[in-house]
């Protein structure tokens, strides 16, 4: 039913981490210099390498998003596309001083950043490697320096960059050695756990979710082997969530529009997919408590956990629901299914197990199916 998701041209001498991986990582080390009172400079900047669409911005912003949450610190990210800038661009345009006898360079925007105690700066130089090799020695400063010229980052400045591989048949420039040794390199992969996790807190539509969990191999559908313009990637099903939710509701009416976005072949599949909704039990219901049965069919259980915990994120903090899904999960659903519900729940928030364990229902599904956390560890 499942195969591996196509991670293919990977980098072996440095490390290939899901976006979720890296986020935890990175962040982690970066609040602990916060909370300690020490240099950002510490930790050296960090190239994210990866094919089109697989995370590499979300990853910044999810990056700033827990540093935000963890030391309630402002953050700003300045996002730069290097690959729409000339060097005097990151120099800033020269001009002559008050007298008229020395050259002095304006301050780029870039450069303009709040250096307030409660505030963390992110600077994103993005594409890096789609830049012109002139551009791309400008950013030597910036990464270990952290200088250009005379304009400086402020200390409380956080240096990423990402770009595209050469393998990767992108515009994609071979980053110089003196540049590749300044940084400290990942890869990000596509990995459908990791996407899951961001799609229930990002409202990503529930069809999306459930058609994904059911084939985890086509989140990433990326290839060099072909000149297809339309394929999947975390970056196109977001794109295809939006459309669901927000454009056009009606899947029929839709249809040409993920079509251009995931191609025809795979919108068909999508298409067939959802046509196991129609099918499903009411979800109002399994929340308020007055459902009693459940599909059989392996599609159509996955179609319904990603509603359950597409509605349940939604109502995370109305506990009598969500122990009345728990208890339907119990019930009703075959084990491993109900483990799937139960970890999504898992996601809601850092905490949301603490709020979990006060819930009768949630203690009964430990006690007989949470031997399934370790099984699947």
């Amino acid at each position: 039913m499942k195969s591996e998701i196509n991670n293919t041209l990977h980098d072996p001498t440095i490390p290939n981490l899901s976006v979720s991986d890296a986020v935890d990582l990175l962040a982690e080390n970066y609040i602990k210099l916060i909370e300690n009172h020490l240099e950002l400079r510490l930790f050296p900047s960090t190239m994210l390498w990866g094919p089109p669409g697989v995370g590499k911005s979300q990853a910044i912003r999810e990056i700033a998003a827990e540093i935000e949450e963890k030391t309630k610190k402002k953050v700003h990210i300045t996002d730069v596309r290097l690959l729409l800038f000339n060097p005097v661009d990151l120099r800033g345009i020269p001009t002559f001083n008050k007298d008229r006898t020395l050259a002095i360079w304006l301050k780029p925007k870039i450069f303009d950043m709040d250096t307030s105690d409660d505030v963390v700066n992110i600077l994103f130089l993005d594409e890096v490697t789609a830049a012109p090799s002139s551009v791309q020695a400008s950013a030597y400063q910036i990464t270990l320096d952290r200088t250009v010229g005379e304009h400086k980052l402020p200390d409380n400045c956080i240096v990423f960059l990402a770009g595209n591989r050469a393998s990767d048949r992108s515009i994609a420039n071979k980053m110089p050695k003196a540049l590749s040794n300044r940084l400290m390199h990942i890869e990000i992969k596509a990995d459908f756990l990791s996407f899951k996790r961001w799609a229930i807190k990002n409202h990503i539509n529930e069809k999306v979710i459930g058609f994904l969990s059911f084939h985890t191999n086509y989140l990433n559908d990326f290839s060099t082997d072909n000149d297809f313009l339309a394929y999947a990637t975390p970056r196109t099903w977001e794109m295809v969530s939006n459309i669901l939710n927000h454009i056009c509701l009606d899947l029929k009416k839709a249809r040409p529009l993920i079509e251009g976005l995931i191609s025809v072949g795979l919108t068909t599949e999508f298409y067939q997919y959802c046509k196991i909704y129609n099918q499903l039990p009411t979800i109002e219901d399994i929340f308020d408590g007055k459902c009693t049965s459940a599909p059989k069919q392996v599609d159509a259980l996955y179609a319904l956990v990603s509603s359950m915990s597409s509605y349940a994120y939604s109502h995370k903090d109305d506990m009598k629901q969500i122990a009345n899904s728990i208890g339907y999960a119990q019930e009703y659903l075959p084990a491993d299914f109900s483990y799937l519900l139960i970890n999504d729940y898992l996601y809601f928030e850092d905490n949301y197990r603490e709020k979990l364990l006060k819930l009768t229902e949630f203690r009964d599904w430990l006690r007989t199916k949470g031997k399934l956390f370790n099984a699947v560890k």
